[in-house]
């Protein structure tokens, strides 16, 4: 398996300044700004650490002390009802966006909330998690919610006909949801790139529930009704929340 450690990208910068000697001035100031904000330096306005500090100091104060009953029962275990598949996208927190409380949600956040399809190898950390969920958590509900203004989609939509991509991982990545574009492209092809960008948002989470059928202990769950699947759009824009079942048709049915 490939890697790439902190020791081969200095031993890279290294190998590039020994190769391109205008380039050590310039790198050589750029390391000492990078360092400094990572430091929290004078030369960064945006202290991290004392965000993180202070972050912390306020859910002490404003949450846990507030609830010791709660943080008590999460010290003993969890039992989660709702597994959740979100996108990265700092703008989309599900426990914002829901106002999940702490131990109600089993959370996993990638590149626009792609659920893959079940492969012991490929895709195995995504495997563990739903794994874990259904099987030991025993969630009864998986909910993959897309939202408004998705630069993952957005990639997606912009992969060439010919499947070159430009990126080590996004593109491989988002390539998970080419039924949903060939889907919006082949149904809507008369709109703009951005509608149909907000199309494929929605029909990428439909390709996500879909995946999630492959899976056979989701199959089993399901068929022994003690889960539900369900997808959802979050639209931070317009402040709306789209919310449909499992439609083996794949299209959403918003409720």
């Amino acid at each position: 398996m490939d890697s790439y450690s902190f020791d081969d990208a200095i031993d890279g910068l290294k190998k590039l300044l020994s190769e391109k000697n205008e380039l050590h001035e310039v790198v050589a100031t750029k390391i000492k700004e990078l360092t400094a904000e990572l430091e929290g330096g004078e030369s960064s306005e945006f202290n991290a650490v004392e965000r993180i500090r202070d972050g912390f100091a306020r859910f002490k104060k404003e949450k846990y002390e507030a609830n010791p009953t709660l943080f008590n029962e999460l010290a003993t275990g969890q039992s989660p009802k709702f597994l959740v598949f979100a996108c990265s996208d700092s703008r989309v927190c599900p426990s914002h966006i829901l106002d999940f409380q702490p131990g109600e949600a089993f959370m996993v956040r990638n590149i626009a909330n792609m659920v893959p399809p079940y492969d012991t190898i490929k895709y195995s950390g995504a495997g563990a998690a739903i794994e874990y969920a259904v099987m030991h958590l025993k969630v009864e509900n998986i909910v993959v919610i897309g939202h408004s203004c998705c630069g993952g989609i957005k990639g997606l939509m912009s992969i060439p006909e010919d499947g070159t991509t430009a990126s080590d991982f996004i593109e491989q990545w988002v390539k998970i949801g080419l039924p949903a574009k060939s889907k919006v492209k082949g149904d809507f092809g008369d709109l703009d790139y951005s509608d149909l960008c907000t199309k494929c948002e929605k029909e990428a989470v439909n390709v996500s529930l879909g995946n999630l059928l492959t899976y056979p202990f989701v199959r089993d769950a399901i068929v022994n009704k003690k889960l539900s699947l369900k997808g959802g759009h979050y639209d931070f824009v317009k402040g709306t929340f789209d919310l449909w079942n499992l439609d083996f048709s794949l299209s959403p049915s918003l409720i």
